[in-house]
């Protein structure tokens, strides 16, 4: 992605480096395993002008990553915080894979179902 002046922004993935935004997900939801507590995520543009989904209770994104795929980033520290337990990055698709996604929260972990809501 150009940013101001033309230069490239090194944060910012290319087109190239990110797989094509499906039309048909635009929401997901990721259900907490042993708590069944649920996020829910809706597909906006970025402060940057790259796409990704933000959760509805606050800014908190998951995020095309060409080395990482799609994860929960913190760009504070710039690392992952939750990502597909069991797809990797050239397998996964133009939106966050469906399935088992862990995270972790300081010393905790947590699994969750990701589940696309289509319509």
């Amino acid at each position: 992605m150009l940013v101001g002046d033309g230069c490239r922004s090194p944060d910012v993935p290319s087109l190239r480096e990110m797989p094509p935004m499906s039309n048909e997900v635009r929401r997901f939801e990721l259900h907490r395993q042993s708590d069944d507590l649920v996020y829910s995520f809706a597909r906006l543009p970025r402060p940057d002008g790259s796409i990704g989904f933000k959760r509805a209770d606050g800014d908190y994104w998951i995020v095309w990553k060409p080395e990482w795929g799609w994860v929960a980033w913190d760009e504070v520290s710039q690392s992952c915080m939750g990502r597909p337990w069991n797809v990797l990055p050239a397998d996964q698709g133009a939106a966050p894979p469906e399935g088992d996604w862990v995270s972790r929260k300081g010393a905790k972990s947590y699994v969750y179902t990701l589940v696309h809501l289509i319509g």
